[in-house]
């Protein structure tokens, strides 16, 4: 364990010298989450609630939506992919430590830098501008501080095993995209899962996705409460670990067919 914290601990350090990078994407985060806030209120149409979240809550949603996506990589990620085509993929298997631990770290490090300078910022930045809504409740506090890093353990395990895709590939750059496109969809962050239709929520829940964001976000606004919050976590649990699973099987697999090409 000594080594993955040193590992995350460098991660972090390494992408907290992108400050540039991370202040220009804050600011364009921002001011895409103003836009996403004042569509939804003009969606509302001066109604006091839609499908259990009024339009305080439906801002809300639009700040947390661009505070989580640089933490949830919600757009891409194709640091693995591109170490198969390198060949890099060689040396990363070699290392003491367990490749899926080894990206994991660093992914993590990753994660928390863009949770510190854009989460935390971006929210604070939007209160400012609108009246959001703040977690009132233990349970709710409670049920976000295990939420919110079990939605990053979904969305790493899943982005860990769509990049494996590579093995089998010569560009699996097109499949990842495809399968990113569709996370924004039914992960609930394009919009509130609660505004779309039964049978496609019940198609949602049937993949990883709404675990990833529109579970943190629901807890947030205390839409999930009791049972409820605790079902929402344990899924979250499973899928994470469902995950992890199926994507050590097809790392296995990967790796009995690797060719690496070159000294």
């Amino acid at each position: 364990m000594r080594l993955f914290w040193e590992l995350t601990k460098i991660s972090f350090q390494r992408h907290l010298t992108y400050r540039t990078a991370a202040i220009a994407g804050l600011v364009t985060n921002f001011f895409f989450g103003i836009l996403r806030a004042m569509i939804l209120v003009a969606l509302y149409d001066l109604q006091p609630s839609v499908e259990g979240i009024s339009i305080k809550g439906a801002i809300t949603y639009a700040a947390l939506s661009q505070a989580l996506i640089g933490f949830l990589s919600m757009f891409h990620w194709y640091d693995l992919m591109n170490t198969i085509y390198t060949g890099d993929v060689a040396s990363d298997l070699l290392k003491p430590m367990n490749y899926f631990r080894f990206w994991m770290a660093q992914d993590l490090g990753r994660a928390l830098v863009q949770l510190i300078l854009r989460g935390f910022t971006l929210l604070f930045a939007f209160t400012f501008v609108f009246d959001l809504y703040w977690p009132k409740t233990l349970p709710c506090l409670f049920g976000l501080l295990l939420s919110i890093p079990l939605g990053w353990l979904v969305s790493f395990s899943w982005r860990f095993l769509i990049n494996l895709s590579a093995f089998w590939t010569p560009n699996a750059r097109g499949i990842l995209r495809f399968i990113f496109v569709l996370s924004w969809f039914f992960s609930g962050f394009l919009m509130p899962l609660r505004f779309f239709p039964e049978w496609v929520i019940r198609i949602a829940h049937l993949m990883p996705f709404p675990y990833m964001f529109n579970t943190v976000v629901e807890i947030y606004l205390g839409i999930l409460n009791g049972p409820e919050l605790i079902q929402a976590i344990l899924y979250q649990v499973l899928w994470g670990l469902g995950l992890i699973f199926i994507g050590q099987l097809i790392l296995r697999m990967g790796v009995r067919r690797l060719v690496v090409l070159g000294g």
